[in-house]
């Protein structure tokens, strides 16, 4: 079967001074991007230590929408979560 070529691409962008943040960010990531998604793919990528790029492709708009939404969502969500982590009690 051949694999029809990706028509919507999109690439985000995460910077941050502390590289562990985005060490974490993409652990958490990253097996989300791996996983077999009907009508979209992610990449996960380190150009350098202070960025963290998420790449989305899909064959049509609605998939790239929803699949951007949730990755954002993800994004959003883990640096939340560090943020607090990184709170003194």
């Amino acid at each position: 079967m051949t694999e029809r070529p990706s028509t919507w691409t999109a690439t985000v962008s995460v910077r941050a001074d502390d590289p562990k943040v985005l060490d974490w960010l993409e652990r958490a990531l990253r097996p989300e991007a791996d996983r077999e998604v009907p009508r979209a793919r992610a990449a996960v990528a380190r150009p350098d230590q202070d960025t963290l790029e998420l790449t989305v492709s899909s064959h049509d708009s609605g998939a790239m929408r929803a699949a951007l939404n949730t990755y954002l969502g993800w994004v959003h969500l883990s640096l939340a979560t560090a943020r607090t982590a990184d709170r003194p009690m």
